[in-house]
């Protein structure tokens, strides 16, 4: 009976959910003018794995839109490859859904492991076309009112070049950053003037283990950078669990999520210290 119950919570009743979570970062060095910037991240969506086809796409955007963000970013694996019970989902189907998400400051993209199996050049083209800018160890400035910061998009470690010298060159010293990118292992390399790193990948594991955590974790410092805002040296980090499945349609005590990250200055006038909730 028991066994039987944690089979349907792990492989259908948490598989299907869908939960939006705020996450208040404090962030050194972030301007106070840029204070309460709400950057929605989706992580791993991979249209077509289990409980995860266009009707459930819809309800991510919905709920992301419904959220309020100032700007969305997209990080990486919109398709899958591979994962038990899935079912391809051509590009030319999603990628109209994903363009009807709405923010002030834009939608963005970076490319996973699964876009480059299939096709970088298709699922970047593709994206494109409808509204969503790719940026491939590449930055743009993105202006709120009379404010500044960057986002950079850096490579995809597995299969893209992730060049972050590249990636930063055009930024001017002083400037805020935000990196976007889909593997959180760059992060060891990432430089100290950017201000955050938002990364996926993870599935923050797709299992978590009570007292013990998540036993499976691809990643090549295991569960260093599993899911949640990781501080390492005065640099930080957020990975994102995501929102499908991969290789076997499981989660277990790591609901999808859609990651409302809402960055204030470090420290903020309201918290004495970081806090993810």
């Amino acid at each position: 009976m028991v066994f039987g119950l944690l089979g349907a919570w792990a492989f259908w009743l948490e598989p299907s959910s869908l939960e939006l979570r705020e996450h208040r970062l404090e962030i050194p060095n972030w301007p106070e003018n840029l204070a309460g910037l709400r950057i929605a991240a989706l992580a791993d969506i991979h249209v077509g794995s289990p409980f995860n086809g266009l009707d459930k796409l819809k309800q991510i955007v919905a709920l992301t839109n419904q959220s309020n963000p100032d700007i969305v970013v997209l990080l990486g694996d919109y398709v899958i490859d591979g994962v038990v019970g899935g079912e391809f989902v051509p590009l030319d189907k999603l990628a109209p859904v994903l363009a009807q998400l709405r923010a002030p400051l834009g939608v963005w993209a970076v490319l996973g492991n699964h876009d480059w199996w299939l096709d970088a050049e298709l699922v970047q083209t593709t994206l494109e076309h409808h509204g969503i800018r790719v940026l491939e160890d590449s930055s743009a400035p993105i202006r709120r009112g009379s404010d500044e910061f960057w986002l950079t998009g850096i490579g995809d470690l597995w299969e893209g070049r992730a060049d972050i010298p590249r990636a930063l060159r055009e930024v001017p010293e002083d400037s805020a950053i935000v990196a976007i990118t889909h593997n959180p292992d760059v992060f060891p390399d990432v430089p100290r003037r950017v201000n955050l790193l938002i990364a996926g990948h993870t599935h923050g594991g797709q299992v978590r283990i009570p007292f013990f955590g998540p036993p499976i974790v691809p990643s090549a410092f295991g569960r260093r950078f599993a899911a949640g805002h990781i501080i390492e040296d005065g640099r930080h980090l957020f990975v994102s669990s995501g929102l499908g499945t991969s290789i076997l349609p499981v989660r277990f005590l790591v609901p999808p999520e859609i990651s409302l990250l809402v960055i204030e200055p470090h420290p903020s006038p309201k918290r004495k210290r970081g806090v993810t909730r």
